[in-house]
Order: structure tokens, then C-alpha cells, then sequence
């Protein structure tokens, strides 16, 4: 089964690649040689089911993350049970098209089955019961695509905007430490894999800070953390650049490699929750702004906005190893039902018709013509 389905993907492969004109560039031949260039893929892509969207993937990037499968909830959802199937899948899709694979996550509080933290009896379970389970999920994991999968993401999420860790589960029941131990047991199964620690709204000081501390504290133990991944999840309003450059600098002056995660843009209005507006409907109206289409002044913004962050990626590649968006295209960002169902926005580099939106081509047609 595995052979018919690297066989279908190395297929897929060789006719994307031969699917536009020779003289356009993609992504991953314009930009590849300065980091890499990364996609989040869902499961119907990387089974082949999409096949527009596997062929968009195999053109343009030369490194996948997998966007639900790896979770814990996913991959292993009952103590004695190991759901392998679609992440297989997806790691032979980037075998089979030469890419670097990120595996997404060993150890994150939410996607996270309820067993994990509870006995038979449905009580919390011991400090050291815990330290078993997590040692159990994270070998098993790691050690199935040991060699195969080129760095994890370890830990995602355990830092709150004011520096302070998270009250998880994790955290309750081990306190600080389970962020180190995870990242011990990561390296004890797959000692040439590279191991992350994977944020959002990494541009604000106090996470910035605390972040630092973290990548200080695990290599003061002797413990492998090879870069911090900020997710890029942003709004037409935030971050700043400069706040956001500001972290970068601070991650990589740590020791450690900066990587742009999880990368969108909204290009909608932001909204707040406690907005005042007075009915339901107008609420929507405000979330939900253009269910038929960008308009061409809201989308000039948007690509102007995206192509100066990419630039500022490409100013610092030197400390940059890897910038990854979240979604294929815009049909399939998790944008589009947050944080209402069927809000329809506008976030990634392709859009719903697979087609590269205006900076992608700015930027490869400016690639080539230096060539």
C-alpha cells in the first residue's frame, strides 16, 4: 500500500512539474536556496484526493507541515490506540516529492484527547503517570518516522501574552518542566531530528522575553532546541514590523534559528468580540465583509502588506531557516470559519482558484529576472 501510494505522489509530482511555462518561477525555485519554503497540508492533499491542491504544494514549496494529522488527538486518541494512517500518507507525499517534513506537534494542550490527563476513575493522574504517557506518545511518534521527518515541533503554545506559562494540564500537573522533558524525550528518539518550540503573537515583549528565557533555560541543560517557530498569523492591522523584527533578532541572538510558522494574513477587518454593535446580524455583516470577493483596494493593501513581510524574511535569511504558510489556498484556511462559521476571508498565497496572488508573482518575476 505504501509503494502504490509513493508511486501516485511521485506521478503527481512529475506533472505539476511540467504544468506551467518553463520561464515562470515558482516559489520554492525563487526563494528556496534562502530558506525554506513551507505549506501546511490538510489530509485530502496529502492522500492525493486534492489533487489540484497536492500539485499546487509539489510546484511551489519544498517543505510540508502537517496541518491536523500528527496532533495528538488525531494520531493517538485512545491510550492503547495509534491512528498512523494519514500521517503516513503525508509523510511518503513529502518523500516523494524531495521535502523536508515538519511534524506538528508532539505536545500541545489543545487537539489533545481527554485520556491523557485522567485515570480510570476520571481523576487527574499522577506527576508521574504523566511523564510516562508523554514519554510513550512522544517515542512512539518520533521513533516510527525517525529519519523521515526532518524536525518537530515540540512543544506549541505553552506561553501566554504576559510571559507566564499556561495553566494546561501539562502545566498543572508538572509545572515548568514539561516543556524540558518533552523536548528530552524528542532527541532520545530521533537524535539528528531538529526540535522547536512553536508560539503566536510572538511579537509581543513579554512573550518575546519569556521565549528567550525558555531556549536559555533548555540549552543551559544540555537539551537539543534547534529554533523557535513564530507563527505568522496576522491581521491587516498587526503585528507591526517592527515588533515583529524585533523578536526575530531576539530569537536568533539566543542561539537558536528562527523559523515563520503558520503564516496567513486575514485580509478582513479585525473585530473584537465586545465590538459594540447592537444586533447579531450586523456583527456578521462586520466579521464578514466581502463573502463575494476582495475588493481591488482592500487587496492592493493586502498584497503590499505580504510582500513587505516576505521581504523582511528575505533582509534576515541568515536567520531565518524555514517560512511555512498555513493553507494551500484560500479556500481551505481555517480563517474562513473563525470566529464565525462560513466567514469567508482571504488569507494565503493562492486563491481559491489555485492561482498565485499578485506579490507571489511580483516577487518570482523579479526572481527571474535577476537570473
Amino acid at each position: 500500500m505504501k509503494t502504490l501510494i509513493i508511486s501516485l505522489l511521485s506521478l503527481i509530482s512529475f506533472a505539476s512539474c511540467h504544468s506551467e511555462p518553463s520561464d515562470t518561477l515558482s516559489l520554492k525555485e525563487a526563494y528556496g536556496d534562502k530558506f525554506l519554503i513551507g505549506v501546511a497540508m490538510n489530509q485530502r492533499q496529502s492522500s492525493g484526493l486534492d489533487r489540484v491542491g497536492a500539485e499546487t504544494v509539489s510546484r511551489n514549496f519544498n517543505s510540508i507541515v502537517a496541518e491536523n494529522c500528527m496532533k495528538s488527538e488525531k494520531i493517538h486518541p485512545m491510550e492503547n490506540l495509534y491512528h498512523f494512517e494519514p500521517a503516513d500518507s503525508f509523510v511518503a507525499f513529502g518523500e516523494a516529492n524531495g521535502m523536508a517534513v515538519i511534524g506538528h506537534c508532539l505536545i500541545w494542550h489543545s487537539q489533545c484527547p481527554k485520556w491523557f490527563f485522567v485515570d480510570s476513575e476520571g481523576k487527574r493522574v499522577s506527576a508521574d503517570e504523566l511523564k510516562r504517557r508523554m514519554r510513550d506518545h512522544i517515542t512512539t511518534v518520533v521513533s516510527r518516522y525517525k529519519g523521515r521527518v526532518h524536525g518537530w515541533d515540540v512543544v506549541n503554545e505553552a506561553i501566554l501574552e504576559d510571559g507566564t506559562y499556561r495553566r494546561s494540564p501539562f502545566y498543572e500537573i508538572l509545572g515548568e518542566e514539561f516543556i524540558p522533558l518533552a523536548f528530552q524525550y524528542a532527541h532520545e528518539a530521533d537524535p539528528d531530528a531538529e526540535l522547536y518550540y512553536n508560539d503566536y503573537n510572538m511579537h509581543l515583549p513579554a512573550k518575546r522575553e519569556a521565549v528567550v528565557r525558555l531556549v536559555n533555560s533548555l540549552k543551559e541543560r544540555g537539551l537539543r532546541i534547534d529554533a523557535v517557530g513564530m507563527q505568522g498569523h496576522m491581521g491587516m492591522d498587526y503585528p507591526s514590523m517592527d515588533a515583529f523584527e524585533r523578536s526575530m533578532l531576539a530569537f536568533a541572538s539566543a542561539g537558536v534559528k528562527v523559523m515563520i510558522t503558520e503564516w496567513d494574513m486575514s485580509a478582513l477587518p479585525t473585530v473584537s468580540r465586545s465590538a459594540n454593535i447592537s444586533d447579531i446580524q450586523g456583527y456578521k455583516r462586520a466579521l464578514d465583509p466581502y463573502p463575494d470577493g476582495l475588493p481591488d483596494s482592500v487587496s492592493d493593501v493586502w498584497n503590499q502588506r505580504m510582500k513587505a513581510f516576505f521581504e523582511l524574511f528575505l533582509r534576515h535569511s541568515d536567520i531565518v531557516s524555514r517560512v511555512t504558510v498555513w493553507g494551500v489556498s484560500d479556500g481551505d484556511s481555517w480563517k474562513n470559519d473563525f470566529p464565525i462559521h462560513g466567514r469567508t476571508d482571504y488569507p494565503l498565497l493562492f486563491d481559491r482558484h489555485h492561482e498565485p496572488k499578485p506579490f507571489v508573482i511580483d516577487l518570482c518575476d523579479h526572481k527571474r529576472d535577476d537570473k
